[in-house]
Protein backbone atom coordinates (compact mmCIF):
# COMPACT_ATOMS: atom_id res chain seq x y z
CA UNK A 1 0.00 0.00 0.00
CA UNK A 2 1.11 3.68 -1.01
CA UNK A 3 1.10 6.11 1.53
CA UNK A 4 0.24 9.71 0.44
CA UNK A 5 1.03 11.09 3.90
CA UNK A 6 3.47 14.05 4.05
CA UNK A 7 5.93 13.84 6.94
CA UNK A 8 4.77 17.14 8.68
CA UNK A 9 8.81 17.85 10.04
CA UNK A 10 9.74 18.17 6.34
CA UNK A 11 7.31 21.16 5.73
CA UNK A 12 7.54 22.69 9.88
CA UNK A 13 11.38 22.78 9.72
CA UNK A 14 11.76 24.42 6.41
CA UNK A 15 8.93 26.91 7.65
CA UNK A 16 10.84 27.66 10.83
CA UNK A 17 14.47 27.42 9.68
CA UNK A 18 13.51 30.01 6.50
CA UNK A 19 10.90 32.09 8.42
CA UNK A 20 13.60 32.68 10.93
CA UNK A 21 16.18 33.64 8.70
CA UNK A 22 14.26 35.70 6.41
CA UNK A 23 12.54 37.60 9.30
CA UNK A 24 14.22 41.60 9.24
CA UNK A 25 16.03 40.71 6.16
CA UNK A 26 16.77 42.90 3.19
CA UNK A 27 13.92 41.74 0.86
CA UNK A 28 11.41 41.93 4.21
CA UNK A 29 12.41 45.68 4.56
CA UNK A 30 12.25 45.71 0.98
CA UNK A 31 8.74 44.53 1.00
CA UNK A 32 7.80 47.21 3.70
CA UNK A 33 9.38 50.13 2.33
CA UNK A 34 7.24 49.29 -0.93
CA UNK A 35 4.32 48.74 0.82
CA UNK A 36 4.53 52.15 2.22
CA UNK A 37 4.41 53.43 -1.34
CA UNK A 38 1.39 52.29 -3.45
CA UNK A 39 -2.21 50.97 -2.35
CA UNK A 40 -1.89 47.93 -4.58
CA UNK A 41 -1.24 45.60 -2.20
CA UNK A 42 -3.04 42.59 -3.52
CA UNK A 43 -0.55 42.85 -6.52
CA UNK A 44 2.63 43.44 -4.58
CA UNK A 45 2.24 40.50 -3.03
CA UNK A 46 1.48 38.36 -5.88
CA UNK A 47 4.77 40.10 -7.11
CA UNK A 48 6.71 39.05 -4.39
CA UNK A 49 5.30 35.62 -3.46
CA UNK A 50 5.56 34.76 -7.62
CA UNK A 51 9.50 35.95 -7.20
CA UNK A 52 10.02 33.69 -4.52
CA UNK A 53 8.18 30.93 -6.01
CA UNK A 54 10.58 31.08 -8.73
CA UNK A 55 13.67 31.94 -7.11
CA UNK A 56 13.41 29.35 -3.80
CA UNK A 57 11.70 26.68 -6.02
CA UNK A 58 14.48 26.16 -8.39
CA UNK A 59 16.90 26.58 -5.47
CA UNK A 60 14.84 23.42 -4.17
CA UNK A 61 14.43 21.50 -7.41
CA UNK A 62 18.02 22.31 -9.27
CA UNK A 63 19.89 22.34 -5.43
CA UNK A 64 23.13 24.12 -5.52
CA UNK A 65 23.42 23.83 -9.14
CA UNK A 66 21.23 26.89 -9.72
CA UNK A 67 23.78 29.72 -8.57
CA UNK A 68 26.44 27.52 -11.55
CA UNK A 69 23.44 28.76 -13.87
CA UNK A 70 24.42 32.06 -13.50
CA UNK A 71 27.30 33.52 -11.89
CA UNK A 72 26.56 35.25 -8.60
CA UNK A 73 28.94 38.38 -9.19
CA UNK A 74 26.87 38.93 -11.89
CA UNK A 75 23.49 38.48 -10.36
CA UNK A 76 24.99 40.66 -7.74
CA UNK A 77 25.92 43.62 -10.09
CA UNK A 78 22.22 43.57 -11.59
CA UNK A 79 20.56 43.15 -8.00
CA UNK A 80 22.87 46.11 -7.04
CA UNK A 81 22.17 48.20 -9.40
CA UNK A 82 18.35 47.60 -9.22
CA UNK A 83 18.54 49.10 -5.76
CA UNK A 84 20.44 51.77 -6.68
CA UNK A 85 17.73 52.62 -9.33
CA UNK A 86 15.26 52.29 -6.59
CA UNK A 87 16.97 54.67 -4.27
CA UNK A 88 17.57 56.95 -6.93
CA UNK A 89 14.18 56.55 -8.10
CA UNK A 90 12.62 57.32 -4.29
CA UNK A 91 14.77 60.22 -3.66
CA UNK A 92 13.61 61.92 -6.60
CA UNK A 93 9.94 61.88 -6.08
CA UNK A 94 10.85 63.08 -2.64
CA UNK A 95 12.33 65.98 -3.52
CA UNK A 96 8.82 66.34 -6.29
CA UNK A 97 5.56 68.18 -4.80
CA UNK A 98 2.97 66.38 -3.21
CA UNK A 99 1.33 63.48 -5.56
CA UNK A 100 -2.15 62.67 -5.52
CA UNK A 101 -1.41 59.18 -5.35
CA UNK A 102 1.91 57.43 -3.69
CA UNK A 103 4.13 55.32 -6.74
CA UNK A 104 6.07 53.02 -6.56
CA UNK A 105 9.74 52.96 -8.56
CA UNK A 106 8.39 51.56 -11.68
CA UNK A 107 4.75 52.53 -11.09
CA UNK A 108 3.26 49.21 -10.83
CA UNK A 109 3.34 47.57 -7.60
CA UNK A 110 3.15 43.80 -9.23
CA UNK A 111 6.29 44.61 -11.12
CA UNK A 112 8.00 46.30 -8.47
CA UNK A 113 7.49 44.06 -6.01
CA UNK A 114 8.43 40.70 -8.20
CA UNK A 115 11.75 42.40 -10.00
CA UNK A 116 12.97 43.33 -6.54
CA UNK A 117 12.46 40.10 -4.82
CA UNK A 118 13.49 38.17 -8.00
CA UNK A 119 17.00 40.16 -8.50
CA UNK A 120 17.68 40.17 -4.68
CA UNK A 121 16.75 36.69 -3.76
CA UNK A 122 19.41 34.82 -5.99
CA UNK A 123 21.73 33.32 -3.38
CA UNK A 124 20.48 34.37 -0.64
CA UNK A 125 20.74 32.69 2.48
CA UNK A 126 17.16 31.76 2.64
CA UNK A 127 17.38 30.58 -1.09
CA UNK A 128 20.67 28.68 0.43
CA UNK A 129 18.99 27.05 2.87
CA UNK A 130 15.99 26.24 0.74
CA UNK A 131 18.10 24.10 -1.43
CA UNK A 132 20.13 22.40 1.25
CA UNK A 133 16.53 21.22 2.77
CA UNK A 134 15.59 19.90 -0.55
CA UNK A 135 18.76 17.79 -0.55
CA UNK A 136 17.24 16.25 2.80
CA UNK A 137 13.85 15.69 2.61
CA UNK A 138 11.24 15.59 -0.72
CA UNK A 139 10.99 18.70 -2.47
CA UNK A 140 7.41 18.95 -2.20
CA UNK A 141 7.08 19.45 1.74
CA UNK A 142 10.25 21.58 1.63
CA UNK A 143 8.30 24.58 -1.04
CA UNK A 144 5.34 23.95 0.80
CA UNK A 145 6.84 25.15 4.47
CA UNK A 146 9.20 27.54 2.27
CA UNK A 147 6.50 29.88 0.58
CA UNK A 148 3.95 29.02 3.73
CA UNK A 149 6.93 31.30 5.68
CA UNK A 150 7.19 33.48 2.85
CA UNK A 151 4.28 34.09 2.46
CA UNK A 152 3.41 35.37 5.77
CA UNK A 153 6.25 37.18 6.36
CA UNK A 154 5.42 39.15 3.09
CA UNK A 155 1.69 39.24 4.12
CA UNK A 156 2.82 41.18 7.77
CA UNK A 157 5.97 43.07 5.70
CA UNK A 158 3.20 44.95 3.57
CA UNK A 159 0.42 45.38 6.67
CA UNK A 160 3.19 46.78 8.21
CA UNK A 161 4.19 49.15 5.49
CA UNK A 162 0.51 50.17 5.46
CA UNK A 163 0.58 51.00 9.01
CA UNK A 164 3.47 53.11 8.52
CA UNK A 165 2.35 54.76 5.48
CA UNK A 166 -0.86 56.05 7.41
CA UNK A 167 1.17 57.40 9.98
CA UNK A 168 4.44 58.95 8.84
CA UNK A 169 4.40 61.96 6.44
CA UNK A 170 5.50 60.50 3.18
CA UNK A 171 8.84 62.72 2.36
CA UNK A 172 9.92 60.82 5.24
CA UNK A 173 9.02 57.75 4.00
CA UNK A 174 10.31 58.67 0.71
CA UNK A 175 13.83 59.82 1.71
CA UNK A 176 14.05 56.86 3.63
CA UNK A 177 13.11 54.07 1.33
CA UNK A 178 15.94 56.08 -1.02
CA UNK A 179 18.33 55.34 1.10
CA UNK A 180 17.84 52.18 2.61
CA UNK A 181 18.06 50.98 -1.37
CA UNK A 182 20.92 52.52 -2.19
CA UNK A 183 22.51 51.50 1.20
CA UNK A 184 21.56 47.81 -0.07
CA UNK A 185 22.33 48.39 -3.22
CA UNK A 186 25.92 49.88 -2.44
CA UNK A 187 26.24 46.69 -0.05
CA UNK A 188 25.26 43.76 -2.79
CA UNK A 189 27.74 45.51 -5.07
CA UNK A 190 30.50 46.17 -2.65
CA UNK A 191 30.45 42.07 -1.57
CA UNK A 192 31.77 41.66 -5.42
CA UNK A 193 34.95 43.46 -4.53
CA UNK A 194 35.22 41.55 -0.68
CA UNK A 195 37.18 37.66 -0.99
Amino acid sequence: MISLAIPLDEIIIPFLAVGLAEMGDKTQLSVILLSSRTKEYPQLLAGVMLAFLITDGMAIFLGSWATEIVPIYLVKLISGSIFILFGISALRTEQKEEEEERQLPSGNALISGFSLIFLSEWGDKTQIASALFATEYDPIPVLIGVMAALFALSTMAIYLGRMISARVKRRLISRAAGILFMTIGLAISLSLLLP
